[in-house]
């Protein structure tokens, strides 16, 4: 079996973990941790009211009636803005790991882009002064659907594009400008690409024009794919046979020594991330309905499933302090306190758990059932839904806490999760003691009887 692992999963994983696509969607959107933060944080503290009475009093008291100015300001710059930052970052990514510079790029990605997002606002309803409404469309006014999350997939799927298309056109000899060699480097190298540069936004926008023109009955390429493809996907993302199939491969190739979060990075960032995006906007509004509020949002994996890292091995660490401390005090001195910040590849290798069977059914069943758990709550409305960003380095139950814009049934349940995963744990570790007594008394007969 392992021959068969080692031949034919392992090379197939690896190749499409470092799949350079997915890559640059892993890097850009993991890049971008410091924009995501505050926003979300500036969303927390304006919403903090509806998990703790009198926040707002008190805030109001403090800063002023326009205390929420700030955080709004905050998530304005950020979240109204992630396409934006998507692209140009997708894009650089993409561009490097051709050995490109990548300045060029992100730019004419982010032309292309635009290029293809409707110039005017329709169903603008304006109040005039004697009290009545007027509705049309104005020419210049992008609608933020464009620029925020929620173009999100149009956007990656635009600057993989016009980077494929830049990057190639950038090493046909016949496009390359070559200046003297008297020219300062910056000019250039700028002129260098002004032609790939150029054509690369024309092609877009052409294939944007005649695609609206003659395939899609004037719908935009952005409000096409966002129909055809972005919302199925997205809906089935938020789905619980999605997010068992994500625990169970990230798990299953963790087993076979491969980092699962990374190799699946590509497909699971760009999903979940635009999912958060969506709550957190959510909870800007101020909505408080949970039923319109997504699942599998955001770091839920984080919060709710990998309690001490992955497998949820926070809980076989307090397994190992219940029943065999002694035994395993190494153990529990090298994994215990990364396993608060949710480090575990002390545990993953030191025990071990790679490629090791014995610990196959908890580690990779214990996440499934945390999952299944979590989502059931959330989608029941017994907890409230993810409406925040935090580092993956939070511990657990202060992770759910913050997760859930301050809520105490976010803590509750990563508690619950917790203790759950102490209880699949302890048999395991209890069979794993009895293992290791066994082989002390098969030595020391073996030892006795050489004797």
């Amino acid at each position: 079996m392992m021959n068969f692992v080692d031949r034919y999963i392992m090379p197939a994983a690896a190749k499409f973990g470092n799949q350079r696509h997915l890559l640059a969607i892993r890097d850009a959107l993991i890049g971008m941790i410091a924009i995501t933060m505050v926003g979300s944080f500036a969303v927390l503290f304006n919403n903090l009211g509806g998990a703790i009475k009198g926040y707002d009093k008190v805030m109001e008291a403090l800063f002023g009636v326009n205390w929420k100015t700030l955080g709004g300001d905050i998530w304005w710059g950020t979240f109204a803005f992630m396409t934006v930052f998507a692209v140009v970052g997708i894009a650089y990514k993409l561009a490097r790991s051709y050995g490109d510079e990548g300045f060029e790029a992100m730019l004419v990605a982010l032309a292309s882009y635009f290029v293809l997002v409707p110039q005017s606002l329709n169903s603008l309803t304006v109040t005039l002064e004697n009290g009545k409404t007027a509705t049309g469309s104005v020419w210049g006014l992008v609608n933020s659907t464009y620029t925020n999350s929620t173009a999100l997939f149009t956007g990656i799927i635009v600057a993989i594009i016009a980077t494929e298309i830049f990057v190639r056109l950038s090493r046909v000899k016949q496009l390359v400008i070559k200046l003297p060699d008297g020219v300062p480097p910056a000019v250039s190298k700028a002129f260098a690409k002004l032609l790939p540069g150029m054509l690369t936004i024309f092609v877009v926008a052409i294939v944007g024009l005649l695609f609206r023109l003659y395939l899609s009955d004037g719908v935009y390429f952005n409000d096409w794919l966002s129909s055809v493809l972005v919302k199925p996907l997205t809906n089935a993302a938020d789905s619980l046979p999605f997010a068992i199939g994500i625990a169970f491969f990230i798990h299953f190739f963790w087993m076979l020594g491969l980092h699962g979060p990374n190799i699946l990075g590509g497909i699971t960032t760009p999903l979940f991330t635009a999912l958060g995006n969506e709550n957190i906007d959510l909870a800007a509004k101020g909505v408080t309905k949970w039923s319109e509020y997504n699942v599998m949002a955001g770091q839920f994996f984080d919060a709710f499933v990998f309690l001490g890292g992955s497998g949820a091995t926070l809980g076989l660490i307090i397994s190992m302090i219940l029943i065999n401390r002694k035994r395993n005090k190494q153990m529990i001195g090298l994994g215990g306190a990364p396993g608060l910040f949710q480090i575990n590849e002390p545990v993953l290798f030191g025990l071990p758990i790679v490629l090791n069977p014995m610990w196959l059914i908890p580690f990779i069943g214990t996440p499934i059932i945390l999952t299944v758990i979590s989502y059931t709550a959330i989608s029941l409305g017994m907890v409230h839904p993810v409406t925040t960003n935090i580092p993956w380095v939070t511990p657990p139950i202060l992770g759910g806490w913050l997760i859930t814009g301050g809520h105490w049934t976010g803590a509750a349940l990563a508690a619950f999760n917790l203790v759950i995963s102490v209880v699949i744990y302890l048999p395991f570790v209890a069979l794993q003691r009895r293992m290791e007594s066994k082989k002390i008394r098969e030595a020391a007969n073996n030892q006795s009887a050489a004797m």
